[in-house]
């Protein structure tokens, strides 16, 4: 039997990735919307079977500068409120924060490229777990943090950034890197996001190279992570 999903985009190439096929063999019905344009008041988004909350070039503090943030919040907060599942991916994760009422605030380095993250014990214990073997590296790309929000626990962390990954009462899992990121696709990235590499001084041809050198496997880890965690929330 299909379940539906949503998806909400922030810009077009930061999609599903790795992601999609993952769904659809395990019977996820995706939509789309488009949060700077859409509607998101609408009920079926609100009561989906899932809610993801895809990554993005803004904060999750600048509500101001882009008030459709306040109805993604509201979202966020009815759904986590009601247990109702949620993946939160960089920009997602920190709204997730945002909306559990924890501070999101600007980070101590621009962490962009390939790396690895370490896991708390129940970090290891969750779907998270093959990121504790040796070859396991995920893509960072973000400016932004937040603090862990009351209730959560934590699940992952290195030294830039303490608040790597969270869960919060076993349906919402928030992820401040890029797992589902389509190695083959991130030539879209690296134009979409041109002006931030080259203000924080980052070579494209570098973070190309490293790509290259670790895109092996990366579609396994995500498979191996996402699967169970889909499998849990969907019969949990």
């Amino acid at each position: 039997m299909q379940r539906s999903a949503v998806a909400l985009r922030h810009v077009p190439f930061e999609d599903l990735g790795l992601l999609a096929p993952i769904m659809q063999r395990e019977g996820w019905e995706v939509s789309f919307r488009d949060v700077a344009t859409d509607d998101l008041a609408n009920g079926s988004i609100a009561d989906a079977g899932l809610l993801i909350v895809l990554g993005g070039p803004i904060g999750a503090y600048e509500t101001e500068a882009y008030p459709f943030l306040t109805s993604e919040l509201a979202l966020l907060e009815y759904r986590l409120a009601r247990d109702l599942p949620v993946l939160g991916i960089c920009l997602g994760s920190q709204l997730m924060a945002k909306a559990l009422g924890s501070r999101v605030f600007a980070g101590p380095v621009k962490e962009i490229g390939w790396g690895r993250v370490e896991l708390t014990k129940p970090g290891a214990a969750s779907c998270l777990g093959p990121l504790g073997e040796d070859d396991a590296v995920v893509l960072h790309w973000h400016g932004d943090s937040f603090d862990l929000p009351r209730g959560a626990q934590l699940l992952a962390s290195n030294r830039h950034y303490e608040n790597q990954a969270f869960a919060y009462r076993g349906k919402a899992l928030a992820l401040q890197f890029h797992l589902e990121a389509d190695p083959r696709r991130l030539e879209q990235w690296y134009v979409g996001h041109a002006a931030e590499l080259a203000a924080a001084k980052l070579s494209v041809a570098e973070l190309r190279a490293a790509t290259a050198r670790l895109a092996d496997g990366r579609a396994l880890l995500a498979d191996r992570i996402f699967t169970r965690w889909l499998r849990e929330v969907g019969t949990s």
